[in-house]
């Protein structure tokens, strides 16, 4: 009757009616066949813009627009089909099972009805991302669960988007496999994306393998069932402090973040970081450390160690703290005392790379950039992408070398002083950018972060451009290749053999984010004349199997008096010790 009022449903209250006929017809997309590219939902109608480069805008309109794609991709991922990709450009099969493993029963099945809403939002519906950093992005820990109501519309949404970014970034190759290493590499040109290509190995046990290292040389394994083992101290009667933690708490800013994060967990230990200290002893020499202790407990996500001065110095990830020591003691006999805090809030990159100087009167302590690529803003990136030089005494700090992104370990040059690095550079500039580095650090320098990399390749990504910075930024000394993950480094001593003798050990704990894993290893690069000479020479390899599976993945790397290499394993929990034949 005219004048009445039709009750609308709860549903159709909270969904309010279709876009027009004339808008829809306008803006549909070819690639989605009688599909609308806009959605119905109102909070969505902000994709009628024309413009949608941001490659959040691209993945949600993806994800709407190739639906039935999707669910034909839930088959895809039981099966091993094709799926989104076609024909021609297949999804790894590695990817697989981790898209089933999270999606659980199949991208396309109805999640059943559970009381609770995921991220806590009880109103409101709109695209994944477009909540503040205390929303859906930030609580995707709990996406397993099943949600309630127009809750668990924005659940499946979610993982719509996550399964089709799984298989996007399966599709296609890579242009060029090879890693440009060394002090002169051959950068390709910036690659663009919806997201980079991201592949993680099924982690498993390690059984009765180990890793590969040299002829002439043996490895053991010296301790097991730690908690997430970081960086390694050898202290001066012998016995050896190890890091374990896990730290970290930046926010998930876009869908991306959420699936990366989703994609490197997968090859990560499910153990809880330990924060504490493990102090492991060899009584007799015989190279079988007989005791492990736990020194100290509940720090904050230890990483960096470093001893002077009687004082074992340790960076959590936020301050730095010391205990008093005297030699030969298993255990703290008091509280930690702080020397100073450090930079804690978000901690996008959490880990604290420490090292002394060899008149032990200033402590070094890198400090990685809380973002990619300044996504966050520059006032989050004060007092970070650099290093620290801390007075050992008062705990007055000041910037020692700024624009390292992230600075992840720490060593002096024996016979030179000289402080060197390793440096984990930006992503998503493609597979073969941007390198990880080796260089000595230079006080005063600017080594490029955020505007520029590699020396003066502009990052056209860092807003505003600063071209005074570009033109002041240094060439690291040594490219270790693009995506290795360096977390490690440690100066060799002439008693680990004559071809091992003069160079750096680097720890990589291996890519997530190239179809082609690199890393997983741990190398040798020679010096010559106190400056790397000559390409990188593997060392201890096996972490990631000749099945590709991954049994292990080095963090810390430490050359003890004896010429022996200890190597700290956070995916097996394990601490191993690499030593010459017929030496303890």
């Amino acid at each position: 009757m005219q004048g009445r009022r039709t009750k609308r449903s709860r549903h159709d209250r909270n969904h309010p009616s279709p876009v027009p006929l004339h808008a829809r017809s306008a803006t549909r997309d070819p690639a989605c066949g009688n599909r609308p590219a806009v959605s119905r939902r109102t909070a969505e109608r902000h994709r009628l813009l024309p413009d949608l480069s941001d490659s959040v805008e691209q993945l949600c309109r993806l994800a709407d627009c190739r639906r039935s794609v999707v669910l034909r991709a839930g088959v895809a991922v039981r099966t091993g089909q094709s799926g989104a990709c076609g024909s021609q450009g297949r999804p790894s099969r590695d990817l697989f099972p981790v898209a089933a493993g999270y999606l659980g029963a199949g991208v396309g099945q109805r999640l059943r009805t559970r009381e609770g809403r995921l991220g806590g939002h009880a109103v409101g519906a709109g695209v994944v991302g477009d909540r503040d950093r205390t929303g859906l992005c930030c609580n995707m820990d709990r996406a397993d669960q099943p949600a309630f109501g127009r809750c668990r519309m924005k659940h499946a949404h979610a993982l719509t988007v996550l399964s089709m970014a799984l298989l996007l970034s399966a599709c296609g190759g890579e242009a060029d496999t090879t890693q440009a290493r060394g002090p002169d590499p051959k950068l390709p040109e910036p690659q663009r994306g919806l997201l980079p290509s991201m592949k993680i190995a099924e982690p498993v046990a390690w059984g009765d393998q180990k890793p590969t290292v040299p002829e002439g040389f043996s490895i053991t394994a010296i301790a097991t069932d730690l908690s997430i083992p970081r960086q390694s101290l050898v202290l001066p009667n012998g016995d050896i402090i190890i890091a374990e933690g896990r730290g970290g708490s930046a926010a998930k800013l876009k869908p991306k973040d959420v699936i990366a994060s989703v994609i490197k967990a997968q090859g990560n230990t499910k153990v809880k970081g330990g924060n504490r200290l493990t102090l492991l002893r060899d009584a007799d020499g015989d190279g079988q450390y007989e005791l492990k202790t736990v020194f100290a407990e509940n720090l904050n996500a230890p990483y960096g160690l470093a001893f002077a001065n009687g004082k074992l110095y340790v960076a959590n990830q936020d301050a730095l703290v010391r205990f008093d020591y005297q030699d030969g003691q298993t255990k703290a006999s008091g509280e930690p005392v702080k020397v100073t805090d450090l930079p804690s809030a978000i901690n996008h990159h959490w880990t604290k790379a420490l090292t002394v100087s060899p008149d032990g009167r200033s402590l070094y302590v890198g400090i990685g950039s809380n973002s990619n690529v300044t996504e966050r803003g520059m006032e989050v990136e004060i007092d970070r992408a650099m290093v620290w030089q801390i007075d050992a005494a008062t705990g007055a700090h000041k910037p020692y070398a700024t624009g390292l992104r992230n600075p992840t370990a720490l060593a002096i040059q024996p016979g030179t002083g000289q402080l060197w690095t390793v440096v984990n550079e930006r992503d998503e500039l493609g597979p073969d950018l941007v390198p990880d580095y080796l260089t000595s650090v230079k006080e005063g320098a600017f080594y490029g972060w955020p505007y520029s990399y590699w020396g003066q390749n502009v990052d056209t990504r860092a807003q505003p451009q600063n071209p005074a910075k570009v033109a002041a930024a240094i060439k690291p000394d040594y490219s270790l290749g693009s995506h290795v993950a360096a977390l490690g480094v440690s100066f060799s001593i002439p008693a680990m053999g004559d071809k091992f003798a003069d160079g750096v050990f680097v720890g990589e704990h291996g890519s997530w984010n190239r179809d082609n894993p690199v890393g997983y290893k741990v190398i040798f690069v020679p010096f010559s004349n106190g400056r790397p000479a000559g390409e990188p020479v593997d060392f201890a390899t096996g972490f990631r199997g000749a099945d590709g599976k991954t049994r292990g993945r080095p963090v810390g790397v430490t050359v003890d008096p004896k010429g022996a290499l200890i190597i700290a394993d956070d995916l097996a929990n394990t601490v191993w010790r690499v030593t010459r034949n017929n030496r303890p």
